[in-house]
């Protein structure tokens, strides 16, 4: 298993540990998740990064459990094994957008079993760094449908379904509100 670090800045020589930005809320006990950390995606899970960092998206995928009616009813015809949604206001940031790809070491990181998401509490080198330019074409190689609409806000009932909905920097959002 890969892991990686995406970022806008392509001079990282080693990842510090740092809290979170804005904490979120944690179950009792798992409170750390907001201290200092370096964290890390695995492959499969990475197109949840493949965009400018602060941009709004929620992105969608079939689980094992997922129903044919969700499915038909958020995926349609799409064959894509994911489908990201943004609004209008950040398609030419993600069009211009350009992502440098860091590949980190598997040793010092801890799986939290969500959405590929793994933690390391030590400062980490990376081994590997690519350069990303065409971000939607980096998406659709990565089997991932974009969707641009005028409002995120319609995707909430997404998050009751049987797929998965992972929703990142909706704080950012212009119309998804609280």
């Amino acid at each position: 298993m890969r892991l990686f670090h995406f970022s806008e800045d392509p001079g990282i020589e080693r990842f510090e540990p740092r809290p979170v930005e804005v904490p979120s809320p944690r179950p009792a006990g798992m409170d750390w998740l907001n201290g200092p950390l370096v964290w890390a995606i695995d492959e499969w899970h990475q197109p949840l990064y493949l965009f400018p960092r602060e941009c709004p998206r929620i992105l969608l995928w079939p689980q094992a459990a997922t129903t044919p009616e969700d499915r038909a009813k958020w995926f349609g015809s799409s064959p894509a094994r994911m489908i990201a949604h943004i609004e209008r206001e950040w398609l030419e940031r993600l069009e211009q957008g350009r992502l440098y790809r860091y590949e980190l070491p598997r040793a010092s990181f801890e799986p939290l079993d969500d959405a590929g998401m793994h933690v390391s509490r030590s400062s980490v080198a990376p081994l590997a760094i690519d350069a990303i330019g065409d971000l939607p074409a980096a998406l659709a190689a990565a089997g991932v449908e974009l969707r641009v609409l005028d409002t995120l806000a319609p995707l909430r009932a997404a998050f009751a379904t049987t797929l998965h909905a992972s929703g990142i920097r909706l704080r950012n959002s212009g119309t998804w509100g609280g």
